[in-house]
């Protein structure tokens, strides 16, 4: 009896060490990752660094797979518990779901946004939380049930997705900065895309090449007449018309970064489309488990209340794109918006330390 109860805490010592190990290398891999996505951006004719980036992140991904797998096998239950699984989860999570976004986009500036949020969470756990807080612990009583896993990692993966969703729209806004943006549709989606819409757009740009070259053509030509009624020179009205042109082609995107601008939105849409249900189907088994827990499915509480306000407002933005037909900054404004409340949701009711919810750091 007494050599099986050794070998077990031999066993689980090897998990503890290998938990301490995984967290550190995935966060140094992450680091590194985020130097990669930079430094592609920076000098984006260097082959092979988008692919460097993915593969970072993929590893990076595995490794907190690992480390969680680890967690859940010394502690005997699903690992979302405290702050240090918490936030080790939502970095698998938010890695999980860029590479879906990158796949989709096909474009190394998901990575060069996604890639330090995902760096910065597990640096928290990893290097800020005291040792303490890192230790798996039996769970309170209030947290045996089945719907710890259910409820707690939907709203997780929920609160990733749209993490992820909101960074990209952040990006769309950096990139559209003080640019006209006319944007063409949210029916976009695949890496084919950008081809897609150069060939759906090349003959437009052609003609209006052509028009404008036959209008400079018709300027000059006019500039060679006498003076107008007014008593102006033509080329001086030439001289305006290209001033006003040169204007309005600096605040005008260009081809290319108009359709780094389409992905992002589109990608960003689709990403917060996939978010919204999954935060839906988490507030539902929440407040079923808040029923069987507390007696009430609903109880006002802080971070019942905080997590309503993130539904509604990325309700907004799904409304206003879909009802609406909103594209472009307005809703990416909204979006980068809920950006900031899925963190007041997630963390900012916690350090608080009040409500039902307030199982030490249990998020």
């Amino acid at each position: 009896m007494s050599t099986e109860i050794h070998n077990y805490g031999e066993k689980l010592m090897d998990l503890v060490i290998l938990q301490n190990s995984l967290d550190n290398i995935s966060f140094a891999i992450l680091f590194v990752t985020m130097l990669i996505y930079w430094f592609g951006a920076a000098f984006s004719g260097i082959p092979y660094l988008s692919v460097l980036g993915s593969t970072g992140m993929a590893i990076a991904n595995l490794c907190i797979a690992t480390l969680l797998g680890a967690r859940w096998l010394e502690a005997g239950y699903f690992p979302i518990s405290n702050l240090y699984e918490s936030l080790f989860f939502l970095t698998w999570g938010i890695t999980t779901i860029h590479l879906i976004a990158e796949k989709m986009s096909g474009s190394r500036l998901v990575g060069v946004f996604i890639s330090p949020v995902a760096m910065g969470i597990s640096a928290f756990a990893a290097l800020t939380l005291p040792s303490n807080m890192q230790i798996s612990e039996p769970l309170v009583p209030a947290l045996k049930s089945n719907w710890l896993m259910m409820h707690v990692s939907v709203m997780m993966l929920s609160y990733a997705t749209l993490i992820v969703g909101a960074l990209l729209a952040i990006a769309f806004l950096i990139v559209t900065s003080g640019q006209q943006v006319q944007l063409s549709g949210s029916s976009f989606g695949t890496r084919s895309f950008r081809n897609n819409y150069f060939m759906k757009h090349r003959k437009n740009w052609q003609q209006q090449t052509e028009k404008l070259n036959l209008k400079e053509i018709k300027n000059n030509h006019e500039s060679l007449s006498p003076p107008t009624n007014n008593g102006q020179p033509q080329t001086a009205v030439l001289e305006r018309t290209l001033v006003t042109q040169t204007v309005e082609s600096e605040t005008t995107l260009s081809p290319e970064r108009l359709n780094v601008a389409q992905i992002l939105d589109n990608i960003s849409y689709r990403i917060i489309g996939l978010g919204f249900p999954l935060l839906t189907i988490g507030i539902i088994a929440g407040a079923v488990w808040a029923n069987e827990a507390w007696g009430s499915y609903w109880s006002w509480d802080p971070k019942e209340t905080w997590a309503l306000i993130t539904w509604l407002v990325f309700a907004a933005y799904l409304h206003a794109r879909i009802t609406k037909g909103w594209q472009g900054r307005k809703p990416a404004i909204l979006a980068a918006t809920g950006f900031a409340v899925v963190w007041v949701c997630y963390l900012g009711v916690n350090l608080l330390g009040k409500g039902l919810h307030s199982y030490g750091w249990f998020l």
